[in-house]
């Protein structure tokens, strides 16, 4: 019976720790670039904030044409939002008017 006998290397004992220190490697950079990781976390929060923003002057807007709707709502209409919104459905104007023209703002605008 015959026995073998290899010279013991230096090397295989660093197999085990060179395995472990790329799988390390591996779950640090996804850690840290991956789907959910630090720095999507952190592009995450900054277009919240501006998403918040964004909402904020969405509401100041609405707030603003459901002012303007209240006025036409309440049964009886005012005789100036009468006249506003008369002359601008029919673009009309007395003699001694001076008309400005501006852009129009809103989904109208962005259509265009």
């Amino acid at each position: 019976m015959t026995t073998r006998q290899t010279r013991n290397n230096p090397l295989t004992r660093l197999i085990v720790p060179a395995l472990s220190l790329v799988l390390l490697a591996y779950f640090f950079y996804h850690a840290w670039s991956g789907r959910y990781g630090i720095e999507s976390m952190r592009r995450m929060r900054e277009e919240a904030v501006h998403l918040e923003f964004e909402l904020a002057a969405t509401k100041l807007k609405r707030r603003s044409i459901e002012e303007r709707v209240a006025l036409l709502r309440d049964g009886t209409i005012e005789r100036d939002m009468l006249d506003e919104q008369a002359r601008g459905a029919l673009n009309l104007l007395q003699g001694d008017e001076v008309a400005i023209l501006k852009k129009p703002q809103g989904v109208l605008a962005s259509a265009n």
